[in-house]
């Protein structure tokens, strides 16, 4: 399983990856596994207020809908626009190609919550 050391993450399997006060965001290479084959992925226009621990859109694979939760507050910058047309780069390069959307970060103190790779570790682990 990759797991990238360069990143922040949630307990419900989301990535962060910080350039400057913008967040890139997307789902752990678990997640996408347990998922199995993603058919569609729903994501919120740019300017869209995102909160800390809120949905902010949802993966639908063949095994189930999931919602996304967002690991930070802010602005929805950018959004891939990639995924939405060809859904299956997030089973293939989850981190790379990937992403989901990139949010100007309101509130750099939250990031404090997520978990460092080690942690994550531990929790894909139980």
């Amino acid at each position: 399983m990759n797991l990238p050391e360069n990143l922040k993450y949630t307990k419900d399997h989301e990535w962060i990856r910080l350039d400057g006060t913008t967040g890139v965001i997307g789902i752990t290479d678990y997640a996408q596994g347990e998922l199995g084959d993603i058919v569609f992925v729903e994501l919120p226009p740019i300017g869209r207020t995102v909160e800390l621990g809120q949905v902010f859109g949802t993966v639908e694979a063949v095994k189930a809908v999931s919602d996304l939760y967002s690991p930070v507050s802010g602005e929805v910058v950018d959004v891939n626009k990639e995924i939405q047309d060809s859904p299956e780069l997030v089973n293939k390069e989850p981190y790379e190609r990937g992403w989901m959307i990139k949010v100007k970060i309101a509130n750099e103190t939250e990031l404090a919550s997520l978990l460092d790779i080690d942690a994550y570790k531990a929790l894909i682990a139980k």
